[in-house]
């Protein structure tokens, strides 16, 4: 069963969140981002990192880049430090959450 709209398959576990996009009311649209979470110490939300090669036309070479973005995480979604997770854009939540997690693939 998919919901939200998405390719992903909605969790077991239920929740109450209203920004869950598949038990709130939460729409996503946009991007579907997958990358590793590094920091779950916030209360509802997590920091994705992202890993990316940049080409550097001059010098004809690639060099690797980081970026980090926070997304909430909904109250039946499990993630821990270092899981691999996909994460779809959304309304901006608040100054710096614009995404939601909507899936978990556990340590990679």
């Amino acid at each position: 069963m998919s919901a939200a709209g998405l390719e992903v398959a909605a969790p077991k576990k239920s929740c109450e969140d209203e920004r869950c996009p598949f038990h709130g009311g939460l729409k996503v649209r946009g991007k579907l981002i997958s990358g590793k979470a590094v920091s779950t110490s916030g209360s509802g939300f997590v920091v994705v990192q992202l890993e990316y090669l940049h080409k550097v036309r001059k010098y004809n070479r690639s060099e690797r880049r980081r970026s980090r973005i926070s997304a909430h995480l909904p109250a039946c979604l499990d993630v821990r430090e270092g899981d691999s997770v996909t994460i779809a854009e959304c309304r901006p939540l608040s100054k710096t959450i614009s995404f939601v997690v909507v899936q978990s693939r556990g340590a990679s």
